[in-house]
């Protein structure tokens, strides 16, 4: 029977088990949080951001969740810099033009501050004369670092970034750093 887990990954560790990256303070890993053999994430969340991965040992499961041609949908949580307007809402919800090319469709909307949100450590740069606003996008591809660049070529930049689902698995109130089996 093949093995799905839910995983809350925090902020600055990696969407992978080990750290091949260069010499100097080794960062944190998948191995950090979850001993399991034979599971492998279905896809990449960057180390910059936070949120849902799901890990499994289905090959198929796996390319479902992570190839592009599957188009599962992933709905991420964003906290960005100033306040979009109607244009820019918009601009997101018909696609938008990347250096890489023209995204799908995304559903976005403003949200109020979600509920329940943990502290980032470390905390979310705050500025005073500069003020910022959450929203919620749901994207059908996954590009690297796509929601980062679509609201910053909307004018506005994202300041913290949370996955709270892909296709029909949520985050729900699992904490950052732990696991549940799907």
């Amino acid at each position: 029977m093949a093995r799905t887990i839910l995983f809350n990954k925090p902020f600055d560790v990696l969407s992978q088990f080990t750290d091949a990256g260069t010499a100097g303070t080794p960062r944190r890993t998948l191995s950090d949080f979850i001993d399991l053999p034979g599971v492998y994430p279905a896809g990449r969340l960057d180390r910059d951001s936070e949120g849902l991965m799901i890990l499994t040992d289905d090959g198929r499961l796996q390319a479902r969740i992570a190839h592009p041609r599957y188009k599962a949908a992933k709905t991420y949580l964003a906290q960005v810099e100033g306040l979009p307007d109607h244009a820019a809402l918009e601009a997101l919800r018909r696609g938008v033009t990347l250096k890489d090319g023209p995204t799908r469709p995304a559903r976005v909307r403003r949200i109020d501050v979600p509920e329940d949100l943990w502290d980032r450590d470390p905390p979310v740069r705050y500025r005073k004369s500069v003020p910022d606003c959450w929203i919620e996008l749901t994207l059908t591809e996954g590009r690297n670092r796509q929601v980062r660049r679509m609201t910053a070529h909307v004018g506005h930049p994202t300041l913290r970034l949370i996955r709270i689902r892909i296709g029909d698995w949520q985050l729900d109130h699992l904490p950052p750093g732990h696991w549940r089996d799907a």
